[in-house]
């Protein structure tokens, strides 16, 4: 049985202060409709733009997880992210007054108890998956960081940091089941080192820290007179040094917390990949800037794109977002080589188009008289005719452009087109278009079969008049 999208019930906010930038922020979580993602909305500016949280949107890694879009940016989201795939959450509008999540205490148990009072309730539309079939690596020699997704029928991550200090050594945390990530993995605080305090501190950087909001480890001796600055930094009459090499402001959780946070940060980041994935993740010393290359590995491999729980549905009766008439004002095409009838869908990054082939296809006449078959390079060219639907949209006078080929890669031909078959064609970006720079993989479907799938990459040009 097919599982279906999730959302919340009713609206609910969390108020608290940016870590970095000091400001009381509101975010407010409200329901969305079926195949929405996940997203925000910054109502502090103009228009109130929305940034997709998406993997493709990432700008920055250094103090936590950063995305942008459009110039609107919303920093730290990786604990918000990490409650909503911990509730197993889908589709889902966050509206922010400000730049920066709340820091809250760190963890993600306040989000997690925000969106339970909400309420979760089960939506028509069924789940897609990232179905990990085939093993992606992610390494980096110089950090000693070493990441794997495995196939398997669930969701689990297993998480190894090693700090190789007497105070926060090697520590592992696993989890099995995402349904256990509320009760094992949400209230895990984020942490830091003193010496990394003492600098973000000094450079005017976490003006909303407070000994609340982090597990501080001391690996050092301190001396008095730093007992005291450090007092005077985060306005307490004194602090002092637990036997467990921490400052007295948070008692452990957990005795591999620290771990369990890094587990908490994997599942957050991996979050901005769009779907929910199935298969056993394996981290070995990740940080956010790890676990969004090892995301865009997941997204750039084969296994991003043989997820669907069902093939493309087309429904008739339902208007097209381009009629042939739409898509001859876009695409150069005419006949008889306009070979797309429809656009059915698209997004910043997919799109999804529609072709039904008759008998009175001029190929027909001598591929093949006694039983008519659909080129198959012809398929090709009516799968990057949709693709260019979505490539011309980056430009504001698509009419003036053209998209031409340049390369073709991992082409499949599963089975035939024959005359009566709706052809659906669904292509997803690889990479985001970048200077012109279109790379897809697309599949082709008929009734429930795939009958093609193909990768492509063409550019943008600008037509000479």
């Amino acid at each position: 049985m097919k599982e279906k999208q999730k959302t919340i019930i009713s609206p609910v906010s969390v108020s608290g202060i940016g870590l970095h930038s000091g400001n009381e922020v509101e975010l407010t979580f409200k329901p969305a409709p079926e195949n929405y993602g996940i997203k925000f909305k910054r109502t502090d500016l103009e228009n109130q733009p929305i940034i997709d949280a998406d993997i493709d949107y990432v700008i920055d890694t250094s103090r936590g997880t950063s995305i942008e879009k459009n110039g609107a940016r919303i920093s730290t989201i990786e604990h918000v992210l990490a409650a909503i795939s911990g509730l197993d959450i889908d589709n889902i509008l966050i509206e922010i007054n400000c730049s920066e999540t709340p820091i809250l205490d760190g963890s993600s148990k306040f989000y997690i108890d925000a969106l339970k009072t909400a309420g979760i309730a089960e939506q028509n539309a069924d789940r897609e998956y990232i179905e990990i079939k085939e093993i992606v690596k992610y390494f980096d020699k110089d950090k000693k960081v070493e990441m794997y997704a495995i196939p398997d029928n669930k969701y689990s991550v297993s998480v190894m940091v090693d700090y190789e200090t007497d105070v926060l050594g090697c520590q592992q945390a696993t989890l099995e089941n995402i349904s256990d990530f509320s009760n094992d993995i949400s209230m895990c605080r984020t942490f830091v080192f003193l010496h990394e305090l003492e600098y973000l501190y000094n450079n005017g950087l976490i003006k909303g820290g407070d000994l609340n909001n982090a597990i501080v480890f001391v690996n050092r001796v301190i001396t008095d007179s730093e007992h005291a600055k450090l007092a005077t930094m985060f306005n307490r009459s004194k602090v002092s040094v637990l036997k467990e090499g921490i400052l007295d402001n948070v008692k452990l959780h957990f005795n591999n917390e620290p771990a369990r946070h890094k587990l908490l940060d994997v599942i957050g980041d991996l979050t901005l990949l769009g779907k929910k994935i199935k298969g056993r993740i394996i981290a070995n010393r990740p940080g956010h800037h790890s676990n969004v290359q090892f995301a865009k590995k997941i997204k750039q491999s084969s296994n991003y794109f043989k997820t669907r729980t069902d093939y493309q549905v087309y429904e008739p009766n339902v208007p097209p977002l381009y009629d042939i008439n739409q898509i001859m004002k876009i695409l150069p095409h005419r006949p008889p080589f306009l070979l797309i009838d429809k656009i059915l869908e698209m997004s910043h990054s997919h799109v999804v188009g529609l072709k039904n082939v008759t008998m009175n296809e001029p190929f027909f006449v001598g591929h093949f008289p006694q039983e008519p078959v659909m080129p198959g390079v012809l398929s090709i060219e009516a799968m990057a005719q949709t693709g260019g639907i979505l490539a011309l949209s980056t430009v504001p006078d698509p009419e003036n452009y053209l998209t031409l080929f340049m390369k073709i890669d991992n082409v499949k031909f599963k089975n035939k087109v024959c005359p009566g078959d709706t052809v659906i064609y669904r292509l997803e970006l690889i990479t985001p278009i970048r200077r012109g720079i279109c790379h897809m993989r697309g599949i082709a479907y008929v009734d429930k079969k795939i009958v093609m799938e193909a990768e492509m990459m063409a550019q943008i040009i600008k037509k000479i008049k």
